[in-house]
Order: C-alpha cells, then structure tokens, then sequence
C-alpha cells in the first residue's frame, strides 16, 4: 500500500511540473508580436492565442504583408492553428484636381451670373472674386453654378440681402 502512495505522488509531482512546464499562450503571444514588430509593413498587426489558436486583427497595406503576418504566427512552434483576419487597406486613387484656364473662366463666370445682375465678378489666376450683393435664396443657386467652373476657389465678398 506504501508503495502504490508513492507511485501516486510521484506521478502527481510529476504532472505538476509537465503542466508547469508547457508553453503559455502569454508566451506564444509575445514571440509573434516581437516577429511582427521587427517587420515595419507588420507592426499594426494585433495578435490574440488562445489554446495555442493565433488570431491576427489589423489593417496592413497590401496582401504580401497580409501574409507574411500570418506565415510569423504559424512559425512559431507550439502554434496549432493561425486564424489571420488581417484585412489589406484598400488603396484609394484620387483624380487630379482640375482647374480651368481664366480664359476659360471668364466667359463662363458672365454666363453663370447673366442672371444676377447685383453680382460682379472677376477672374484672376484662377481665382472667382464675386463683390456686389444678392439674395440670400439665389445665393446657393449662384455658388453651384459657379463650382461647376472649376475654379481653383471662390472668394465670396458679396453682401446678403
């Protein structure tokens, strides 16, 4: 009976130590982190292990870092299993700003305000300078007119009735 008790706290101490011994989620977390944070393209990766299952969150800017990310996590030994939902920011392209020529400008802006003969406008570097007075209801009527121009800007001085 002696016998079998110590077997069994020997076998109880040294399941203590084997689970004592196995790597951490913790530990698993900071060894991806630390392989993310060495790559600049990385670096706004977040990383979350639970049960040894690596989750990886963020944006990054294209699917090459969107993989390398994830192959960091699946390097590390002990990982079971990678869920990468690392999205990619989508790159967004702007068209040029266009700006019409004074020339062009000017024979546009005395069409636009034919209609409004309180208003007295001048082109200059691409720039309406509208002075005189208006009402307040065509106001807005004016100013869309006159943004479909394409001026580099609108300096409005006019007085609001």
């Amino acid at each position: 009976m002696k016998f079998i008790k110590s077997y069994l706290l020997l076998f109880l101490f040294s399941s203590a130590v084997f689970i004592g011994c196995k790597p951490k989620d913790a530990d698993f977390k900071a060894k991806i982190e630390k392989t993310l944070q060495a790559s600049p393209e990385t670096q706004s990766v977040n990383v979350d292990v639970t049960d040894g299952v690596a989750t990886l969150t963020g944006e990054v800017k294209d699917q090459a870092a969107r993989e390398k990310a994830g192959a960091a996590a699946k390097d590390v030994n002990g990982i079971k299993n990678v869920e990468n939902h690392v999205t990619v920011t989508p790159v967004v392209e702007t068209a040029p700003v266009v700006i019409n020529a004074d020339s062009t400008l000017i024979q546009s802006v005395k069409d636009a305000t034919k209609d409004f003969p309180t208003v007295n406008a001048s082109v200059n570097d691409g720039v309406i300078t509208l002075t005189g007075s208006i009402k307040r209801s065509s106001l807005q009527t004016l100013m869309m007119s006159l943004n479909t121009l394409k001026p580099k800007k609108i300096d409005n001085q006019l007085t609001i009735k």
